[in-house]
């Protein structure tokens, strides 16, 4: 029991300082564009439009959760677009494109996973953006607002600021990670298997809801249940493109006053992704 413990404690802790660079460094950047250009460097971002969808679906493919926690940071700050930060969250892919790697007769489903989620990501956040525009919603003119509201960082350093902002992200990761730990490794691979209903019409629902766990293991399980002939290709496309890791996470504690904002986001992410594994199964 200890011992089971102290391995929740040591997943959660090297979890979580896996993103630890990109958090502090994101912040940096963050904190120097606000001390030196935020309103010219803001505008510039906002403008690029579909680009940015495309270039955030790019960067969201990459196999790991970083990306995904620098776009709700920026999002946050308001330097992106609810498109582009989108389509980031429905790329993103945690350990699966690893592990899938790892199992050589799935290299050729690899390849079709990674097209998938560009695909449906660039689609999405194009979509999203051009809807909004077509509806008048402008994005807030006000870069920084909902990182910055609390933390009086106009009166530090840009390093002094930065270290804040991580330190408190940080820590907040690593408690959600530890609950989200505990829970895995106390309920099992059987219960998600049962949960999961396996050859059932709405497994891919039930995979993108799963998907929506905050956690890297989330990824890990689905990919692994897929490995093992649990659930199908389609549903783990609907549960890997509503997973953005520890994104999401990151999203309500910096947007925390939009939460309405928020939860419009997780039922995008969960229309598309459930969606794409529909067509996924397809074929």
């Amino acid at each position: 029991m200890f011992e089971t413990l102290v391995d929740v404690f040591l997943d959660a802790l090297i979890d979580s300082l896996k993103i630890l660079p990109f958090l502090f460094g994101v912040y940096l950047l963050i904190e120097y564009i606000e001390h030196r250009s935020a309103d010219k460097l803001g505008k510039a971002l906002r403008k690029m439009g579909p680009f940015g969808a495309i270039g955030g679906s790019i960067l969201g493919a990459v196999p790991q959760c970083g990306f995904s926690v620098v776009a709700s940071n920026l999002y946050s700050g308001r330097l992106i677009t609810m498109g582009t930060l989108i389509s980031v969250y429905l790329a993103t892919s945690d350990e699966a494109i690893p592990m899938m790697i790892a199992n050589p007769a799935f290299a050729g489903k690899l390849w079709q996973l990674i097209l998938i989620k560009v695909a449906v990501a660039i689609i999405a956040g194009v979509l999203v953006d051009l809807i909004l525009k077509l509806m008048g919603k402008k994005q807030d003119e006000e870069p920084f607002k909902e990182i910055c509201e609390d933390c009086d960082c106009e009166h530090h350093s840009i390093l002094h600021s930065a270290l804040h902002h991580t330190v408190s992200i940080i820590l907040f990761i690593f408690a959600v990670n530890l609950i989200l730990g505990a829970v895995m490794e106390f309920a099992g691979e059987d219960t998600v298997k049962t949960l999961l209903m396996s050859d059932s019409i709405v497994q891919p629902f039930i995979a993108g809801i799963i998907g929506f766990i905050p956690n890297c293991a989330a990824s890990v399980v689905l990919t692994q249940l897929y490995i093992e002939g649990v659930v199908s290709f389609g549903s783990l496309i609907a549960g890997l493109c509503t997973g953005a890791g520890v994104g999401l996470l990151v999203l309500f504690k910096t947007n925390k006053h939009n939460m309405k904002e928020n939860f419009a986001i997780m039922g995008i992410l969960y229309v598309f992704g459930v969606a794409a594994g529909f067509v996924a199964s397809l074929f």
